[in-house]
């Protein structure tokens, strides 16, 4: 039986997955003020928008009946996995398996698999890549669903912000603490935890040194090269991006890299500058 994969915004898939895979996106709502960020919003518009606010924009979770009108959309004898960002930094899963009740109460056919990623942004992306690749040759939703779960437990992402002003003005870094590192330029290394939090790994004074111990990170792993995929994302920083691409390459030469800007949901938080590698 075909399976259809969904996950979210805050997966910064790359477009050429989306159509090659036929994924849908379910598009967290993003709001400059009162203002909606329209979904196709280019993401260069929207850094350019967010460097003239004074505000911060505001991230929302997409209501159920936007998952359950994607459901619906799935044609019969489609079953469906939803691969969502951590449940500990957005309601969005919580929102899906919501939606899923509805379908299910509604009479409708089609399975449906609601999943955690315990990620977001590249390391969501490469969970997504994965399951819709598996999704083509697997005998079915069961074995599917736990390839990505055990995917899932494999995955390490990490990435390093050129900016804290908007983790500042997120509410996530102390005032205070984040202006002393601002003026010392400390840079932070962070890391997606089991739990999909996230860890501050180190402290770097400058991001040169903090972009160094971020590739470091890669020789923690046995990489087996023909099979393994690394996802490389940047908050509108593309030129620095393709740069620690071709570092990353020269050492380890995957056989796939998924490549992509951080769109609104991520960039809000990252602010401009931000790298991030999840493999």
């Amino acid at each position: 039986m075909p399976i259809k994969i969904i996950t979210d915004s805050g997966s910064d898939l790359p477009l050429e997955y989306v159509e090659k895979f036929n994924i849908d996106i379910v598009h967290l709502p993003v709001h400059f003020g009162h203002e909606l960020m329209p979904e196709d919003t280019d993401t260069q518009v929207f850094y350019a928008k967010m460097r003239e606010s004074k505000e911060l924009p505001k991230t929302a979770c997409p209501s159920p009946q936007v998952f359950l009108n994607k459901f619906k959309q799935v044609e019969p004898g489609t079953d469906i996995v939803v691969i969502c960002m951590s449940s500990n930094i957005s309601s969005t899963y919580q929102t899906a398996v919501i939606a899923k009740e509805m379908y299910e109460e509604e009479g409708h056919s089609n399975a449906i698999e609601i999943i955690d990623s315990k990620n977001f942004s590249g390391g969501l992306s490469l969970i997504v890549a994965f399951a819709a690749k598996w999704s083509l040759t697997c005998s079915g939703l069961a074995e599917l669903k736990q390839m990505v779960l055990d995917k899932i437990g494999e995955v390490n992402a990490y990435f390093t912000l050129d900016t804290l002003e908007n983790v500042i003005k997120g509410g996530r870094l102390n005032r205070l603490s984040g202006a002393v590192a601002s003026v010392l330029n400390i840079k932070l290394l962070l890391k997606i935890s089991d739990e999909g939090t996230v860890e501050v790994v180190e402290k770097t004074r400058g991001l040169p040194k903090a972009l160094s111990h971020l590739l470091a990170k890669l020789e923690h792993k046995q990489h087996d090269y023909e099979k393994a995929v690394i996802a490389i994302v940047h908050s509108n920083c593309e030129k620095l991006a393709q740069e620690i691409k071709e570092r990353i390459l020269e050492k380890h030469p995957f056989k796939e890299i998924l490549f992509s800007s951080m769109g609104p949901v991520m960039g809000t938080y990252a602010g401009e500058g931000g790298i991030g590698v999840a493999f």
